[in-house]
């Protein structure tokens, strides 16, 4: 029994370690407690979305009960325990039109706004800052261009030694387990931000649920997203395509503040990475000047007279 039971606890344990990754994506984008709809994010583009996404779902629910009301009122009214008797349908065109038509018409009126919301997403004209993302297995570097600011962004240090060791995570000492990096990319908000998303060795996906977009990160292309966020805080990410064992493994953290708070930021990140200024150079020795010399003049001495 107790080899039994140390087997099922090898098991369960393995199972745990094993959906880590799968807990780490769904709580990705930070939910609420008893979250149930998608959130609303903190951007232009998720907002579209989430509205996009209600509008979608008032008509599916209104279709819903439309459809499944009927089905249940007939299926009652006209059972055959009452006496009902099957109607003999024939060909009739108005009714195909009419089934024909009305849904036609419910999808050009989701797919208008749907479509003018999707063009506003790649639009990054009059962005005010442009930051390159690369993907690399498994980290992303960031590059603020025109800043000469840039720096990778991987697993946080605590998070890998825990998934490595095989120790069981515990939430209330690493709330944040897999979700948490070393160096967050740090934005302004209420910036219009441009990103130019590539990869250095196969495709990755950077995902970031708040900002309302995912873009793949692929080698030798140049994909472009934008991003204006209005509220400051944490916001959580991860690879959101296959690229390898470690893909559960490189998750993406936006720091967003306040601009005052960004251009310190960015100041201190320049004075960090700035090349060291070279020593100053000896001064000079002056010329060899004569020495002087503290002696009394020799006096001469006159010549003896001859005697005679």
């Amino acid at each position: 029994m107790t080899q039994v039971n140390g087997m099922w606890k090898r098991l369960v344990t393995a199972c745990m370690l094993l959906a880590m990754p799968a807990l780490a994506w769904a709580q990705s984008a930070d939910p609420k407690p008893w979250q149930l709809n998608m959130g609303k994010g903190v951007t232009a583009s998720s907002q579209h979305a989430y509205d996009a996404h209600m509008v979608a779902l008032i008509v599916c629910i209104v279709i819903g009960l439309i459809v499944f009301g009927a089905m249940g009122y007939a299926m009652f009214k006209f059972r055959k325990s009452k006496g009902a008797v099957p109607a003999q349908f024939s060909h009739n065109t108005t009714a195909e039109i009419i089934w024909t038509v009305i849904p036609v018409l419910i999808l050009v009126v989701m797919a208008w706004p749907a479509t003018a919301k999707l063009i506003a997403m790649y639009d990054t004209r009059d962005a005010e800052m442009t930051v390159k993302v690369t993907g690399y297995q498994w980290m992303w570097k960031y590059d603020y261009l025109g800043e000469d600011v840039s720096f990778t962004s991987r697993l946080d240090r605590e998070s890998d030694r825990i998934r490595q060791s095989g120790e069981q995570p515990d939430y209330a000492k690493n709330p944040h387990y897999l979700l948490d990096v070393d160096n967050p990319l740090v934005l302004p908000t209420n910036t219009k931000i441009r990103f130019v998303i590539t990869a250095d060795d196969v495709i990755h996906a950077w995902w970031v649920p708040a900002l309302g977009w995912k873009q793949d990160a692929i080698p030798g292309i140049v994909n472009e997203a934008w991003a204006e966020i209005e509220e400051p805080g944490i916001y959580r990410g991860q690879c959101a395509e296959l690229c390898g064992k470690d893909h559960g493994f490189m998750p993406i953290v936006v720091k967003a503040v306040s601009k005052d708070e960004y251009a310190t930021w960015l100041a201190a990140e320049k004075a960090k990475r700035a090349p060291a200024e070279p020593a100053p150079a000896p001064e000079a020795a002056p010329a060899d000047a004569a020495p002087a010399t503290d002696a009394a003049p020799i006096a001469e001495t006159p010549a003896p007279s001859a005697q005679g």
